[in-house]
C-alpha cells in the first residue's frame, strides 16, 4: 500500500553490489597510477563514487561507501602505506574533510531527493482527489457516486477491496452500500457488525488475519473540555489485512469505509493523512445519498399531501348537496312527528361539520382562505365563543377570568378567532371529566393578547403534544365515539398562524392540558364624550 519512497524497479537488488563494485574500479585504477596522482584527485574520484551510491541507493549506502572510502584512502594512498597510521598531520585533515563531505552529500543528496519525491506524491494525490471530486459530480444518481468513489479509493491506495458500510433504514444494523475489487470477508469477522461498532463508537477498528478483530480505544474528552476525540488507529502491529474507519460529516458519523489487502496492510504518515481526506469524500458521498433519499421522501409526501387535499376537496365539495337534502327532508319528516328524524337532522349537521372543516384545512394548506384583520375586542370574542358552544358544554361550568383588568384589544379575523376558541373549548369539555369545570383566561403580554384554555382531562404524553395538532390525529387510547374527525386543533393552529398568531401546549400543573392561543395586540381607543 501507500509508502514514501519510489516504487522499486528490478535493478534495485543490485544497488549495493554495483557501488561497490564501481568503488573497487575506481580504487584498482587510481592504485594503478598512485605514483602520478595527487591526494584531490583520490579524494575527488572517491566522491564521485559516494554521490552516485547515494543517488541510486540512497542515505545509508552513501554513508557506507564514505566510510569505506575513508578507510581505503588511508590504507592504500598514504604513507607509510598499507598501515592505518597517518605519518603526515595534514592528512588527518584530509582524510577529516573527505568523510566529512561525503557523508554531508549523502544527506543533502538524500533529503533533495526525498522532497521531490514528496512533492510527487502530493501532486499524484490532488489529481487523485480531483478525479475522486470529479467522479462525485459527473454521477448523476447518488448511489451511482458511491460506488464511482468506493472504485477510486480502491485504485489509489492500491488495495484489494474498498467497502462503504452505511446504516440500515432505523438505525442499527449497517449494510454495504457500494464496494469495489475483491472484497471477500477475512476469516471470522463479520465487517457490517464491526462496521456498526466502529460507526457507534466513532473509532476506528482492523482486522486481522487470524480472524480477530483490534479497536482502537474508548473517546476520550480533550483537556480543554472541548468535543471527544478517539484516538487514532495508526500504531497497529502483526498480521492487519483490514482498516475500518469512520466517516464523519458535521461531527455526525453517516458510514464507515472499509480497505482489505491480501497482503498486510502498513501505511506511512503521509498514506494516513491521504487516506482522511479520501475518508472525507466518501462521507460526502454518503451524506449526499443522504440527503438524495430525503429530498425524494419529501417531494413523494409533497405530491401525496397535495393529492389528498384535491381529493379531499372535491369529495367534501360533492358532499355538501346530498347532506343539504338530507337535513331538509329530515325536517320535514320531523315536522310529520317522526321520532328519528331529529336524530337524522343531528348527524347531518355533524356531517355538514365536518365537510365544512374539511374545506376550510384544503383552504387553509392552499393558502386561499380569504381573512379581513381588523380591530377586535378579547371580551366580544370569548363571549361569541361562549354563546357558540352553549349547546356542547350543557350544565357545565366555563370559568372566564381576565387577568387584565381595561379593555383588550386584539387584530384578528373576528370569525375565525371565535372559531379557534370553539374549537380549544369543545376539544377540553370533550376530554375533560364529568363535573370539572374548563377555565378560560385572558392576559395581555407585551405585544401579544392570549386566551390560555385549561382542562382536568388525562393530559397528553410530551411525545404527542406536536402530533395532536395534525389533522386527522387521535391521541393513543382515545375512545372511538369520542366524536370528530380529529380535524379540531389542526384547524385551530393554522387558522392562528394565518392571523400571525399561534397556538401551543403545555401540560397543567395538577393534571390536564393548557391550549393557549395568541393574537397580535392592539390598543383600543377610548369612545369621546358627545355633547348636545
Amino acid at each position: 500500500m501507500a509508502n514514501s519512497g519510489r516504487p522499486p524497479s528490478r535493478w534495485a537488488r543490485w544497488t549495493w553490489p554495483l557501488s561497490f563494485a564501481a568503488l573497487a574500479a575506481v580504487t584498482a585504477g587510481l592504485f594503478a597510477v598512485r605514483g602520478e596522482v595527487d591526494k584531490a584527485h583520490i579524494v575527488l574520484a572517491f566522491l564521485l563514487v559516494v554521490l552516485g551510491g547515494s543517488a541510486a541507493g540512497g542515505r545509508l549506502l552513501g554513508i557506507a561507501l564514505s566510510a569505506v572510502a575513508f578507510f581505503i584512502f588511508d590504507f592504500l594512498f598514504l604513507p607509510p602505506y598499507y598501515t592505518l597510521v597517518i605519518q603526515d598531520p595534514l592528512d588527518w585533515l584530509v582524510l577529516v574533510a573527505f568523510l566529512i563531505t561525503g557523508i554531508v552529500a549523502a544527506q543533502l543528496l538524500a533529503r533533495a531527493e526525498e522532497r521531490a519525491e514528496t512533492a510527487r506524491q502530493r501532486a499524484v494525490e490532488v489529481e487523485r482527489l480531483a478525479v475522486l471530486g470529479a467522479e462525485t459530480l459527473n454521477v448523476g444518481r447518488a448511489e451511482e457516486a458511491l460506488s464511482a468513489i468506493a472504485r477510486v479509493i480502491q485504485s489509489t491506495l492500491g488495495v484489494a477491496c474498498c467497502e462503504i458500510f452505511v446504516a440500515r433504514p432505523g438505525g442499527g444494523a449497517y449494510r454495504r452500500a457500494a464496494a469495489a475489487g475483491a472484497c471477500t470477508e477475512v476469516g471470522e469477522v463479520d465487517p457490517a457488525g464491526l462496521a456498526a461498532w466502529v460507526a457507534q463508537a466513532g473509532a476506528p477498528a482492523a482486522e486481522r488475519g487470524d480472524r480477530t478483530a483490534l479497536v482502537a480505544p474508548a473517546p476520550t474528552p480533550a483537556a480543554d473540555g472541548g468535543a471527544w476525540t478517539p484516538l487514532p488507529l495508526w500504531n497497529i502491529e502483526g498480521d492487519v489485512r483490514a482498516l475500518l474507519v469512520p466517516l464523519r460529516v458535521r461531527d455526525r458519523t453517516v458510514g464507515v469505509l472499509r480497505i482489505a489487502h491480501d497482503a498486510p496492510v502498513a501505511l506511512d504518515p503521509a498514506g494516513r493523512q491521504f487516506l482522511d481526506a479520501l475518508a472525507y469524500y466518501a462521507a460526502l458521498a454518503v451524506e449526499r445519498v443522504h440527503l438524495s433519499a430525503e429530498a425524494e421522501r419529501a417531494e413523494a409526501f409533497r405530491q401525496a399531501g397535495q393529492l389528498k387535499d384535491a381529493l379531499l376537496a372535491a369529495v367534501s365539495h360533492d358532499l355538501r348537496t346530498p347532506l343539504t337534502s338530507i337535513k331538509a327532508i329530515a325536517h320535514r319528516l320531523a315536522e310529520r312527528g317522526t321520532a328519528e328524524a331529529a336524530s337524522i337532522e343531528s348527524e347531518a349537521d355533524r356531517l355538514n361539520r365536518m365537510v365544512a372543516d374539511l374545506l376550510d384545512l384544503s383552504r387553509l394548506n392552499a393558502g386561499s382562505l380569504p381573512l379581513r384583520l381588523e380591530l377586535n375586542v378579547a371580551d366580544e370574542l370569548v363571549g361569541a365563543a361562549l354563546r357558540t358552544v352553549s349547546g356542547v358544554r350543557g350544565e357545565r361550568l366555563v370559568l372566564v377570568q381576565a387577568e387584565t383588568p381595561g379593555v383588550v384589544g386584539v387584530v384578528g379575523d373576528i370569525v375565525q378567532s371565535v372559531r379557534v376558541l370553539v374549537n380549544l373549548l369543545e376539544n377540553a369539555l370533550k376530554y375533560s371529566p364529568p363535573g370539572a369545570a374548563v377555565e378560560l383566561a385572558i392576559r395581555r403580554r407585551a405585544d401579544r393578547v392570549e386566551f390560555a384554555v385549561a382542562d382536568r382531562g388525562p393530559g397528553i404524553a410530551e411525545a404527542e403534544r406536536d402530533r395532536v395538532f395534525t389533522q386527522f390525529y387521535r391521541p393513543p387510547g382515545t375512545a372511538p365515539d369520542v366524536g370528530g374527525a380529529g380535524l379540531g386543533l389542526a384547524i385551530a393552529r393554522r387558522l392562528a398562524e394565518a392571523q400571525g398568531g399561534a397556538v401551543r401546549l403545555e401540560p397543567r400543573p395538577g393534571g390536564g392540558s393548557v391550549f393557549t392561543f395568541d393574537l397580535p395586540a392592539a390598543e383600543v381607543p377610548a369612545l369621546g364624550a358627545t355633547g348636545g
